[in-house]
């Protein structure tokens, strides 16, 4: 099978696309035919070194929509069932951007039934950030949250789903994307951090750091996106950051979310797996709304 895969460090011509055996899924794995996922920032860093890792091929791609083609010994699923899943990991030979790739069970979960598997294949990393970076805050309904970076996948999802879970949210971005980040549910739009001190908690999306801090009331907290990239605690301000986690169960709650109407997927554009390298450079040049999705 094809795979896209780095194995020295660099820009987006360090992506290289392989031809590689197709893994055998053990006990409690399946195998998906991968029929779309989305190429996230992670995959630009894991590209450029930031995780280390040299030695080896690193495989790139955290999301996946599909079907399982072929299922290990007690899993759960059975062949032909539509899923999505997130495919963690830096330091691994294949990721999800691939013809099949092999996940846990438990990080499988059913596909949304209303939208195709393109829109599908950008749920799983960035939802599942969401949703987990709102657990560590524990917020109550009618809480203040603002979310930096309230246009960007990330962000987006944030903003729905604190909105849904009727905490007040104030989405931060660029002044062009103001009716876009209303339409996610956003109370407040501002183009800056917030006024000092006027929010429970900060979901820093946009790595803003210090500033977004500033934000946070006494007591309050402060979640960075950027595992280890939060600023040290001021004024009794629990500040940690999300390390995302793959969660089946989380991710099927996610799905149904899409299927109700209270998530919207966004797909900025398509390319073949082979032309990943295009992705990528265009991911770093910035500005994209929605997700650039490779499809094998």
């Amino acid at each position: 099978m094809r795979a896209a895969v780095v194995t020295t460090f660099g820009g987006p011509e360090a992506v290289e696309i392989v031809d590689v055996a197709v893994p055998e899924p053990g006990a409690r794995q399946v195998r998906i035919k991968v029929a779309a996922g989305a190429v996230n920032p992670v995959d630009l860093a894991l590209r450029a070194g930031l995780f280390g890792g040299a030695g080896g091929p690193l495989g790139l791609g955290w999301d996946v929509a599909g079907t399982v083609d072929a299922v290990g010994e007690a899993a759960a699923w059975q062949v032909g069932d539509e899923v999505v899943a997130l495919a963690a990991g830096v330091s691994e030979p294949l990721g999800a951007h691939a013809e099949y790739v092999v996940v846990p069970e438990d990080a499988v979960a059913k596909a949304p039934a209303t939208v195709d598997a393109v829109h599908a294949g950008t749920l799983p990393l960035n939802a599942l950030t969401a949703i987990q970076a709102l657990d560590l805050m524990e917020l109550a309904p009618g809480a203040s949250l603002l979310v930096t970076g309230a246009a960007g996948a990330l962000g987006g999802f944030a903003v729905q789903l604190a909105a849904h879970r009727g905490i007040a949210v104030t989405g931060q971005a660029r002044a062009a994307d103001e009716e876009l980040v209303r339409s996610f549910g956003a109370t407040h739009f501002t183009t800056e951090a917030a006024a000092p001190a006027s929010v429970d908690a900060v979901l820093d999306a946009a790595m803003l750091g210090e500033p977004a801090l500033e934000s946070v009331r006494d007591g309050g907290v402060f979640v960075s996106a950027r595992p280890g990239g939060q600023p040290d605690s001021v004024r009794g301000v629990r500040t940690t950051a999300v390390m995302v986690s793959a969660d089946g169960a989380r991710l099927a709650e996610l799905a149904r979310l899409v299927d109700e109407g209270v998530l919207s997927l966004r797909v900025a554009g398509t390319y073949g797996l082979e032309e990943a390298a295009k992705a990528h450079a265009r991911v770093a040049e910035g500005g994209v709304r929605g997700r650039l999705v490779l499809v094998p």
